[in-house]
C-alpha cells in the first residue's frame, strides 16, 4: 500500500509536472489569459509575463499555448535553458517553430526566411505566435536588439508576429538592455502567489482531479501551508505531496497542522528549526 491507496487517490495529485487537467484558474491569472489574447488577437506585439520562483509562468505559457486554436494561429514555445544561446542559436528555433524549411545559418538570409514565412501565415489568415519561457537568461543586448528587429516587421493592420516573454523579475532588467524595446512592450502582466482562500481552493482542486472525495487537509494544515509556502504554487504541491505521506506514515486519517509542521521543518520552510 501507498498513499494513493491509503487516502483513496487515483493518482499523485501534487506532482510539479504541468498537467493541464491540474490547471486551477485563479482571477489573476483568467485576467493573464484574457491580456495575452488580447494582445495576439490585435497583432499589438510584444507582451511579458513577470513572476517569482513557482508561481506558474510555465503552466500559463502552456496553458496558453493550448488555447490557440492551430487553425487560426501559428503558435511555438520555446524554453532558454542556459544564459549561453545565441541570437542565431535562438532565431533558428525561432523559424523552424514557424513552420521555416531548410533554415539557414547565415543571419541576414535568415531573418529573410522569417519575413517571408510571416507573410505567408498572414495569406494564410492566422497570426504568428512565439512563447519564450526564462527569458532573464538572455541577458544580452544585442539579442534584444533582435527581438525589436523582429517587431519592426509589420502591416497597417498590426505587427507580423507576436512575442510572448515569460520570466523572473530578472526579466526587467533584461528589457532595460534595450530601451526602445522596453518601449515596444503592450501588456506586461504580474504574476503574484496566491492568496490564503486560493491556497486552500487549490489544494482541493487537486485532490479532487486526482479522485479525492473528501476534505483530506485540514483548515488548520491549509492555514499552515499557505504560511510556510507564502502562497507559492511548486512549493504547494511539494509540501502537499510530502504531508501525504507522512500522513499514510503515520495512518493519520487527515493531513492535521503538527504534519505539515514536520514536513516544513525538513524542507527547511521554517527558518532556524532544522
Amino acid at each position: 500500500m501507498d498513499y494513493l491507496e491509503f487516502f483513496q487517490l487515483r493518482e499523485h495529485p501534487f506532482s510539479n509536472v504541468v498537467d493541464r487537467r491540474f490547471y486551477y484558474h485563479t482571477s489573476l491569472h483568467t485576467e493573464a489569459m484574457v491580456k495575452l489574447r488580447h494582445v495576439v488577437d490585435a497583432r499589438r506585439g510584444l507582451a511579458v509575463v513577470i513572476g517569482g520562483i513557482g508561481t506558474g509562468k510555465t503552466t500559463l505559457a502552456r496553458r496558453f499555448l493550448e488555447e490557440l486554436d492551430e487553425n487560426a494561429y501559428e503558435a511555438a514555445l520555446l524554453v532558454v535553458v542556459h544564459s549561453s544561446v545565441s541570437s542565431e542559436w535562438l532565431f533558428k528555433k525561432f523559424a523552424i517553430q514557424l513552420g521555416v524549411r531548410d533554415v539557414k545559418d547565415n543571419k541576414v538570409e535568415l531573418l529573410s526566411q522569417i519575413y517571408r514565412r510571416l507573410n505567408e501565415i498572414l495569406d494564410e489568415k492566422k497570426k504568428a505566435v512565439v512563447m519564450i519561457d526564462e527569458v532573464q537568461m538572455l541577458n544580452s543586448r544585442e539579442i534584444m536588439e533582435e527581438f525589436r528587429g523582429l517587431l519592426n516587421m509589420e502591416q497597417p493592420s498590426g505587427k507580423m508576429i507576436n512575442i510572448i516573454f515569460f520570466g523572473l523579475p530578472e526579466l526587467e532588467h533584461v528589457l532595460s538592455l534595450d530601451e526602445p524595446l522596453k518601449q515596444r512592450v503592450a501588456v506586461k502582466i504580474r504574476l503574484k502567489e496566491f492568496s490564503e482562500k486560493d491556497t486552500g481552493e487549490y489544494i482541493r482542486h487537486r485532490l479532487s482531479v486526482a479522485g479525492g472525495a473528501r476534505d483530506i487537509f485540514s483548515e488548520d494544515a491549509v492555514r499552515s501551508i499557505f504560511e510556510y509556502t507564502k502562497g507559492t504554487p511548486r512549493l504547494i504541491n511539494t509540501v502537499c505531496d510530502n504531508a501525504l505521506l507522512e500522513g499514510y506514515l503515520a495512518k493519520a486519517d487527515a493531513i492535521d497542522r503538527s504534519i505539515v509542521r514536520t514536513v516544513a521543518i525538513d524542507l527547511g520552510l521554517i527558518p532556524g528549526e532544522k
